[in-house]
């Protein structure tokens, strides 16, 4: 069965022109920087977000802990919001690669307050406090929101007044530049690393890219391959992330407005409330009905949708290049059917 998929971007399959750029890659040697499709990856997105190097590597965890590993020492304390990817779904991996500790902060609705990031800040050297090794940010947001980039230059002066540096998780910047209608280099600069993401919405199969300085990056080399993470001739997926940045950087877009039209249908019901703002391609909702929701999540998975269960009684939607209008309006008619049946 050819399924609807909306569990999330990262289901979405290579096109046609990244499999026969697959096929056809020039390789080489990426652990010797052999690798001439892999250079100009990270070439190519040092450009785009206007650092000065950049490092390939599988997953966008593995570039969020690899820059964590990087920027700090052991023991160092790390500043973010607790409900970000990393804190939420990177499997307390900080802790395990980094042996850093996580101080979180409560934030409005993915927004970090800056005076609360002052705050946590450890300002005194104190032989029982640990040293504040970094601070993360997250554009988009996990929850699908779009942070304005007034949030991120508050926090940027703080962090330069304490000489601090700022990791963005930026696995989604793409859609946040156009969700706030900026050039992606207007958000990247606000940190000393990001981390991009290509295998969620624009499609490649395998991979992510952490940016940052020279210096910054040349040290990310080692501690790679420390995390298991030197490839060789990656230069075979690398090929896809080219034609991710290239051609499907732009069509954010149409996700975007798929995701608020998804929205929409949704209200139709009465009784299903959009818990977050529709800013990228991530529609949230809560379904104020008494049902079954294993019932429910078997009946859409018979019928040729997949989606996740909730998590504390809210759904997540998530639109991408294989969804189409036809797709949305097959999943809300499947959805009338199944709540209709039990009234």
């Amino acid at each position: 069965m050819d399924y609807i998929d909306l569990r999330s971007d990262t289901v979405t399959k290579p096109t046609e022109e990244m499999r026969k750029a697959m096929y056809n890659a020039d390789v080489g040697d990426d652990v010797y920087g052999d690798d001439p499709t892999v250079n100009r990856l990270e070439r190519m997105i040092a450009d785009i977000l206007e650092k000065e190097d950049a490092i390939f590597v599988p997953s966008g965890t593995f570039a969020n802990q690899l820059a964590l590993f990087t920027h700090c020492e052991r023991g160092n304390e790390v500043i973010l919001g607790d409900d970000t990817h990393i804190v939420q779904h990177e499997a307390g991996a900080a802790s395990v690669i980094a042996g850093v500790q996580l101080r979180t902060i409560e934030t409005d609705k993915g927004v970090l307050p800056p005076e609360k990031v002052l705050e946590r800040i450890r300002k005194v050297e104190d032989i029982h406090f640990p040293k504040t090794g970094l601070i993360c940010l997250e554009n988009a947001h996990s929850n699908g929101r779009a942070i304005p980039l007034e949030n991120f230059e508050k926090i940027r002066k703080i962090a330069d007044d304490y000489n601090i540096p700022i990791h963005l998780d930026g696995a989604r910047i793409f859609n946040a530049s156009i969700a706030l209608g900026v050039e992606p280099k207007e958000i990247a600069k606000y940190a000393d690393s990001v981390s991009v993401c290509l295998s969620k919405g624009l499609c490649a199969p395998i991979g992510s890219l952490l940016v940052g300085s020279k210096e910054f990056i040349q040290d990310a080399r080692k501690k790679r391959k420390i995390m298991g993470g030197g490839l060789r001739q990656a230069g075979i997926i690398a090929a896809a992330g080219i034609v991710a940045l290239e051609k499907m950087r732009s069509r954010l877009v149409e996700d975007h407005e798929n995701a608020k039209y998804l929205a929409k249908r949704l209200e139709e019901f009465g009784y299903i409330n959009i818990v977050e703002q529709v800013d990228i391609n991530m529609v949230f909702f809560r379904i104020n009905k008494k049902f079954d929701e294993n019932k429910f999540l078997d009946y859409l998975y018979k019928n040729g949708i997949k989606i996740n269960p909730s998590e504390d009684g809210i759904f997540r939607f998530v639109t991408h290049y294989w969804i189409k209008r036809k797709d949305i309006d097959r999943v809300i008619e499947l959805m009338k059917e199944f709540f209709e049946a039990l009234e």
